[in-house]
């Protein structure tokens, strides 16, 4: 008579576990994106009716590179160039 009260016990016991793991597990909520991702990863979204963490965004006034600007990081581009071709050649 123990042995079958164990027996019994043990697959109370289990069927109370198992279904405590099932209950306490949340749905993964899917959202509309609105946009699609053409590089082949994963857009991550959040819930919209979630509280929001308020983000400060520094206004810069956004200027035009000169002529001259363009011309001479072309110029550092091309010497790095030259000094990566020179070191691999080594």
């Amino acid at each position: 008579m123990r042995i079958n009260n164990t027996v019994r016990a043990t697959i109370t016991l289990s069927a109370a576990f198992a279904l405590s793991a099932c209950g306490g597990a949340e749905e993964d909520a899917e959202y509309e994106v609105g946009a699609e991702d053409l590089s082949g990863g994963e857009m991550i979204t959040r819930d919209p009716e979630e509280a929001a963490v308020p983000v400060n965004i520094p206004e810069a006034e956004m200027t035009n590179a000169s002529q001259e600007e363009i011309a001479a990081a072309g110029a550092e581009e091309a010497v790095a160039e030259e000094e990566a071709a020179m070191e691999a050649a080594d």
